[in-house]
């Protein structure tokens, strides 16, 4: 990432650092219980995910709200194509695991616009130069503000001042213009409440009320979202938003557990009042199975964020420390189960210094660092590992010094 772009981002975490610390100097005590309750939610679900699925699969079947399992984002993919094949242009909120299967590439390849609605994600739609968002919840946290006026300009063919009204204004009226042309919205789900059939979201802007209320919503969500109850779930979302916002509660939290309904007319049931008619939910599981066998913390993570505003290495590279939204070491470790090694390896496995701050600074106290370290150990095993460090061994078996003469 160029330095004034990693300039932006660390001015934009440095605000958000300021925020969380005055939350956690006024509610300490609140929020370190909360933190503890959560862990152990957080705990119980991984330990018991395949019965939280048949729960899933159950109640949200009776809700009526179709379950559909992705066992590889191929087949996420195959199975929202066969619902939006015949739409010119889709509505998305702000969702990882969405970016994770590469869902507006897919689209955009099948004839299909995919229209960001968060304001973040939007400035990065429209930013040929951008890879990726900065921050789970910051996604434009590495632009400036005179950076993104340019780029609306460039996008909209007229002078944007760089003003945040002017900005927000002229966004928001061209994706309000694009989602009137829209029947199908996707979103994804911040916690999913298996016992009750229930898909918890957490949104600011009010965007996912927008998305989610077209003639069909479909939520992509991984597995690993599930845990018991619906009170598990909110727990779930309030600690993500204050570690991730330094906010105690989000703008919006959207409880969904059902198609939009009524049997306001002699008790007959019908679909589609004012919001959708179909509710698809597809189940993401794409290695998070696989990663459950010897890596399970991995699938701890709330996805706050709060990792990569305090990691030395993301500080400096930005958003190429990590794969596909997945930012930070949490990201490499996970690319190693929903892809492979050498993914694994190229988000830079061996680009972390193994400082630990990420774990100091996590919520649910995952310990990414030692993860990480065990992944090297598998890379060095199967070949993979950065050539220098070869060089350098060797020097220090033949010379006894790593340095060179």
């Amino acid at each position: 990432m160029e330095e004034s772009r990693l300039n932006a981002m660390k001015r934009s975490f440095s605000i958000l650092e300021d925020r969380k610390k005055r939350l956690f100097r006024d509610d300490y005590e609140c929020i370190n219980e909360l933190s503890d309750r959560v862990k152990s939610i957080r705990k119980y679900s991984i330990s018991n995910l395949e019965e939280l699925i048949k729960k899933a699969e159950k109640r949200f079947t009776e809700n009526d709200i179709e379950v559909i399992f992705a066992e590889s984002a191929d087949k996420a993919l195959d199975e929202i194509y066969k619902i939006v094949k015949d739409e010119p242009i889709i509505g998305k909120s702000k969702s990882n695991t969405v970016n994770e299967i590469g869902l507006s590439t897919f689209l955009m390849n099948k004839g299909i616009e995919l229209v960001e609605t968060d304001l973040g994600d939007r400035i990065i739609q429209l930013d040929e130069e951008t890879k990726g968002p900065s921050h789970p919840i910051g996604p434009a946290a590495h632009l400036n503000i005179k950076e993104i006026a340019r780029i609306a300009s460039q996008k909209f063919g007229e002078f944007i001042a760089p003003e945040a009204r002017a900005i927000l204004d002229a966004l928001k009226n061209d994706v309000t213009k694009r989602l009137s042309k829209c029947n199908v919205g996707i979103t994804g789900a911040n916690s999913i409440a298996a016992e009750d059939g229930s898909l918890i979201m957490v949104h600011n802007e009010g965007n996912i009320n927008i998305v989610s209320m077209k003639e069909i919503h479909i939520v992509v969500a991984g597995i690993d979202k599930l845990v018991r109850s619906v009170e598990d779930a909110i727990s779930v979302v309030k600690l993500e938003t204050i570690f991730a916002t330094g906010k105690k509660v989000p703008a919006y939290m959207n409880v969904i557990s059902s198609p939009s309904k009524t049997a306001d007319i002699e008790q007959i049931l019908l679909k589609g009042m004012y919001g959708p008619k179909r509710v698809i939910l597809i189940l993401l599981d794409n290695g998070r199975r696989e990663a459950l066998k010897e890596y399970d913390e991995c699938l701890l993570c709330i996805g706050c964020g709060s990792c990569i505003v305090s990691c030395p290495v993301y500080n400096v590279t930005g958003y190429e420390f990590g794969y596909r939204g997945y930012l930070g070491g949490r990201g490499i470790t996970f690319s190693r189960f929903i892809t492979d090694n050498q993914t694994c390896f190229d988000s830079g496995l061996f680009q972390c210094t193994e400082c630990g701050l990420c774990t100091l600074e996590c919520p649910v106290n995952i310990k990414t660092n030692e993860i990480i370290e065990r992944l090297r150990r598998e890379s060095v095993e199967k070949g993979k590992y950065p050539k220098k460090h070869l060089e350098t061994a060797e020097r220090i078996k033949e010379k006894g010094s790593p340095f060179e003469d």
